[in-house]
């Protein structure tokens, strides 16, 4: 799909889309932020209505299923000081989160699943440690608010690319759009948010000798889920079938769009 510079066409619509409301897009950005931000809810409550010091420290795999059992990989023995797991008796005893309530449950088996849950970089609360690690906070907490910021200035503009940048004034977009540089700009921003946890957490993989610490974490998880609720709230909502024909697209700079 290319945008095509030309002259403003067609009778004028209430929105900035050329479109009459934007009920879809408020509907996939509040429920991609709300399923996020319920998530990051639980990863603060569950911790705080165990009983005090019912989660001991863990460190397992990540996309791995490691403590849903009192003989999963996590409970056992494993050698201290290794890349992944630990000698769990050494480190508060077995946990077993298939046996908890299963709010709880769902809120330690998804981070289990999901996350290596080290405990040294993950943080406690009433002495339990929280399902997934500082990063994952960051990640979950930066997709809501990525989400917010499209439910608050995002349209569909049927392709991703003009969706995903829709959030900004048009005016700011003219040059853009003249030299049809969108999916140019819409990566670059997506790599400002993605690269900084990156180069953090392969550093750390690579070089054994750099260790990151919990704060830079949650700022360079931030940063991705960001961009990430921003992307996945634009990839929901371009949907061409709200408009007649891509011609009907209002862009920045008069630009339309045409169907090669």
């Amino acid at each position: 799909m290319k945008a095509v510079f030309s002259a403003p066409i067609g009778e004028q619509m209430l929105l900035k889309n050329g479109l009459r409301d934007r009920g879809h897009e408020e509907r996939v950005s509040k429920i991609l932020g709300g399923v996020a931000f319920g998530y990051l809810a639980l990863c603060f409550i569950a911790p705080y209505l165990l009983p005090s010091d019912s989660v001991p420290e863990l460190s397992g795999r990540a996309n791995a299923i490691d403590y849903a059992f009192e003989n999963s990989w996590g409970n056992d023995g494993h050698e201290e000081g290794g890349s992944v797991g630990h000698d769990q008796s050494l480190h508060g005893g077995k946990f077993v989160w298939s046996e908890l309530n299963p709010i709880w449950a769902l809120a330690y088996g998804f981070g289990d699943l999901n996350c290596h849950q080290k405990h040294e970089r993950s943080w406690e609360i009433n002495g339990n440690q929280m399902p997934v690690c500082a990063r994952d906070i960051g990640i979950f907490l930066g997709f809501s608010l990525g989400c917010l910021f499209f439910l608050l200035r995002g349209v569909n503009r049927w392709t991703v690319r003009d969706t995903f940048l829709s959030v900004f004034p048009d005016k700011w977009l003219f040059e853009i759009y003249e030299k049809d540089k969108r999916m140019i700009v819409m990566l670059s921003i997506m790599g400002m948010g993605l690269v900084p946890m990156g180069i953090d957490g392969f550093t750390q993989l690579l070089l054994g000798s750099y260790e990151s610490n919990n704060l830079l974490r949650i700022i360079t998880g931030s940063g991705a889920g960001f961009v990430g609720g921003w992307w996945f709230c634009s990839a929901f909502s371009a949907r061409p079938k709200f408009f007649q024909e891509a011609a009907n697209v209002t862009l920045p700079a008069g630009s339309r769009l045409v169907v090669k």
